[in-house]
């Protein structure tokens, strides 16, 4: 019996998108090839596409129509090679439409998806035409405009494409710390071929700014189209233009500060904007909605105009190991307080809720633990995720798990970091002067595998009140195992091995946001619109991608719209607005890889990154496990 051929059939009877075998028991999106093409300056089309692990050894042919004409194959990628082509025979001044067909056990499935590729000049990225909302005058006479912000993805109508949902920010937001009113926060959706789908209006009474809004995309009930849930309030919008709570209401203190009036959370459909279920935000500021002199705040967060009490975080987990749910999080400097929220049968429901200061036992443990971001994963092994929070870390039961006791960070990164550790690892930095100043740690218990301390510099314009900003962990280095390890700030220098060893005297100037680009499985360096290259064999760094007339969001952040695999082979995209926030841009890589590798995307981990990704100080996505390249 040919149990090969077998094999193979078993195989095309599978649907022909992407089931993500990775998790069997996860309802997840179902994605097409994800095919991207671009035409470069020699007038060559570079193409790639998504590999699923359902393919195997499938070989892939790929057809190109031009204008009206019937589709002709152009060539053939053998089931060894990578999932890219260039079309050296393309015509410079025609529309191209391009799709691909897998081949399996000798039968030529159909196209999943295709893409169209207008005539014209080269570029080096995608252009997604957006809507800029108009700005006005503030707070104070000031003009104001919006900017294009943070990002995130979902298949917001089922077919198979990854949709853009966008945040816009008025140059008047504000941190918690800052007083002044902001303008007006805006979520907006767009296909990959640019239309508007909706427009989100939060509405005066949800301040702008990094800590305030993060808006959480999945498919949370398993209809096969993804939702929208955030933070709502009186006199929302949602995008058929109906209105959530009093229209009238204005919560606003002369400062500029939200700390009082009713607080709602709204799941809105992905297709259309709407508001599916709008209910009572949990978790709360506090039992007593109006609180006018803030000493009630000030007692249970330790300030009264909403310094602690409106610093929020949120991320999507699979906490029954089936279907995700929405986390919503407030607080992380003192009070510590979590909710998780199913939808499910068109209905919003409260999964189970977390504070640190509820006096029950064990949990004051958690109090002050948090980031400035939090990651999801599963660390315990059950199929089920768990809630990384910084220094602690909270069960799929919505308990808690262990906390370290290290305090609050400002960067954090969760992968399987430490290949000689079983399991995962959680990388972060301390925001004090401390003994755990950049350190790694086991991700289920807790237990350090590294710690270095954080040094106060004793001269003038040194270190003065924090500790390290910054911190990555990063595979940039074969000749080590896992991930090298480097901080900014707070006397930190030099790069650490993943198991706490001082490998070099110099790091990578960037200590931001990595990307997979140039086709080895090292990490290459994103930091603001420059993609380069850590050359680790004299020390030095080479600059990839320079995107001209793009520029990053969150000012000294630096940080991306968005940045992961989207788009195209398993290689990551970085999406940057335009410095004049007319348009999106999509950079993906045209470097050939000789690395066959499903899309990231397969990888839950991964995949509920790119959805947390938008969360106040952004950090880049890490799948569970680690990808090594050999030291030539």
């Amino acid at each position: 019996m040919n149990y090969r051929r077998l094999a193979a059939l078993a195989i095309l009877a599978l649907p022909l998108l992407s089931p993500c075998l990775q998790a069997e028991s996860r309802v997840v999106e179902k994605l097409d090839r994800g095919l991207v093409a671009l035409r470069q300056d020699d007038g060559k089309v570079w193409l790639s596409w998504r590999l699923f692990s359902a393919d195997a050894d499938a070989s892939f042919r790929i057809y190109r129509r031009v204008g009206s004409a019937a589709a002709t194959c152009v060539g053939e990628s053998s089931g060894k090679a990578g999932t890219w082509f260039v079309d050296t025979k393309a015509p410079r001044d025609s529309a191209l439409s391009y799709e691909v067909r897998a081949v399996l056990a000798g039968r030529e499935l159909d196209a999943s998806g295709s893409f169209m590729l207008a005539s014209g000049g080269s570029s080096p990225y995608l252009r997604i035409p957006l809507q800029v909302p108009a700005g006005g005058t503030g707070d104070k006479g000031r003009p104001f405009t919006y900017e294009a912000n943070d990002g995130s993805v979902g298949d917001l109508d089922g077919d198979g494409r990854l949709e853009l949902i966008l945040k816009w920010s008025p140059t008047n937001a504000q941190d918690n710390s800052r007083t002044g009113r902001t303008a007006n926060t805006y979520i907006d959706a767009y296909t990959l071929d640019g239309q508007q789908l909706w427009r989100i209006d939060l509405g005066r009474n949800i301040r702008s700014g990094a800590h305030y809004t993060q808006f959480m995309v999945a498919d949370y009930d398993g209809d096969g189209r993804a939702e929208m849930i955030c933070k709502t309030a009186d006199g929302s919008i949602d995008g058929r233009g109906k209105l959530i709570g009093d229209a009238d209401a204005d919560h606003r203190s002369e400062s500029g500060h939200v700390v009082a009036g009713p607080e709602f959370l709204t799941v809105f459909d992905g297709r259309s904007g709407a508001a599916l279920d709008t209910v009572a935000y949990v978790p709360t500021r506090h039992p007593s909605i109006q609180d006018p002199t803030g000493e009630q705040l000030k007692a249970v967060w330790g300030d009264g105009y909403g310094n602690r009490s409106e610093r929020y975080l949120a991320a999507v987990a699979y906490l029954d190991g089936k279907l995700p749910s929405a986390v919503m999080c407030r607080g992380y400097y003192t009070r510590a307080t979590l909710a998780a929220w199913d939808f499910r049968n068109g209905r919003l429901s409260l999964r189970w809720s977390f504070d640190s200061d509820d006096g029950k036992p064990g949990h004051k443990a958690y109090r002050g633990q948090g980031n400035h971001n939090m990651s999801v994963a599963d660390v315990d092994g059950d199929g089920r995720d768990e809630i990384v929070y910084g220094s602690a870390v909270y069960d799929d039961n919505g308990e808690g798990l262990y906390s370290t006791g290290w305090g609050h960070a400002d960067a954090m990164h969760v992968s399987d970091l430490v290949p000689s550790n079983p399991g995962l690892e959680v990388f972060n930095i301390q925001e004090r002067f401390s003994g755990e100043g950049l350190n790694m740690r086991d991700a289920r218990t807790g237990k350090p595998i590294f710690t270095i301390p954080s040094v106060k510099a004793d001269t003038e314009g040194g270190d003065k009140g924090e500790g390290p900003g910054r911190g990555v962990a990063f595979n940039v280095d074969p000749r080590h195992p896992g991930s090298e390890c480097w901080a900014r700030g707070a006397g930190m220098s030099g790069m650490y091995s993943s198991t706490g060893a001082r490998i070099s005297e110099k790091s990578p100037r960037s200590c931001n946001f990595a990307v997979w680009w140039d086709g080895d499985y090292l990490r290459e360096l994103l930091d603001g619109n420059r993609v380069s290259k850590w050359n680790w064999r004299d020390s030095s760094e080479t600059v990839l991608l320079s995107a001209e007339g793009a520029s990053s969001n969150n000012g000294t952040k630096s940080t991306p719209v968005i940045s992961g695999d989207i788009l195209g082979d398993w290689r990551e995209e970085v999406v940057l607005r335009s410095t004049d926030n007319t348009e999106l841009r999509i950079y993906t890589t045209t470097i050939p890889t000789r690395h066959r590798h499903v899309t990231l995307l397969e990888d839950s981990q991964y995949r509920l990154a790119l959805a947390w990704q938008n969360t106040t100080y952004n950090q880049p996505p890490h799948p569970s496990y680690m990808l090594e390249e050999p030291a030539d």
